[in-house]
């Protein structure tokens, strides 16, 4: 049974360059998702959140794998934005966020909620009732990548804003970071994370 690597079929998305920024068009696709509040370097309720989103992600793989599908579970998502303000990375304790993780199209309701309801028998972490399916359209965006810690991502943001207005887009949507490197598994200085934002015409 072949095994599918998202990552490298949708190499334009999850793979971008760390030299210049790019723009794409991200198309619909699905997501488990789950939705907090507060610094998720050091929240809680994110760690737990991340922890039930997991726990979904790689129990729907296994139960596809029974119908002879098989894919790589993706990495870890997350939407950031600050409420009734600008957006800025510095405003950590003021964010609001998603984290999410993409799953295959053949991922439906009813798969997903097997997958909660056998999630929640085994483990039951604390956060598994806020987790939920959801698709997601972000459509044209720019996006670089970005190798190092996490708390240096600010060059990188700004040559994304630099690029957005260079060739006349506006930034709207929610800011979003694409968790490539597991940061307790990799050097800081070698941690990639995809640095993205939507962004529309003046």
């Amino acid at each position: 049974m072949p095994k599918i690597d998202f990552k490298n079929a949708l190499k334009v998305l999850y793979q971008p360059s760390p030299a210049i920024p790019v723009v794409v068009i991200v198309p619909q696709m699905k997501f488990v998702m789950i939705d907090g509040m507060g610094d998720p370097y050091t929240s809680q309720g994110y760690q737990e959140g991340v922890e039930a989103l997991q726990e979904v992600a790689y129990t729907i793989r296994a139960m596809l794998r029974e119908q002879d599908y098989d894919f790589e579970v993706m990495p870890l998502e997350c939407l950031l934005w600050v409420e009734d303000s600008e957006f800025s990375i510095e405003k950590k304790d003021q964010f609001s966020w998603t984290s999410m993780i993409m799953q295959p199209d053949r991922v439906t309701e009813d798969i997903f909620n097997k997958a909660v309801v056998t999630v929640t028998e085994m483990k039951n972490p604390i956060a598994i009732e806020k987790v939920r399916l959801e698709s997601f359209h972000e459509g044209k965006s720019v996006q670089i990548l970005h190798i190092g810690p996490p708390n240096t991502t600010q060059a990188s943001i700004e040559k994304i804003h630099a690029h957005a207005k260079k060739f006349g887009y506006l930034l709207h949507g929610k800011y979003h970071e694409i968790y490539l490197s597991d940061p307790a598994r990799t050097e800081p200085s070698k941690i990639k994370t995809v640095i993205r934002h939507p962004v529309r015409k003046k």
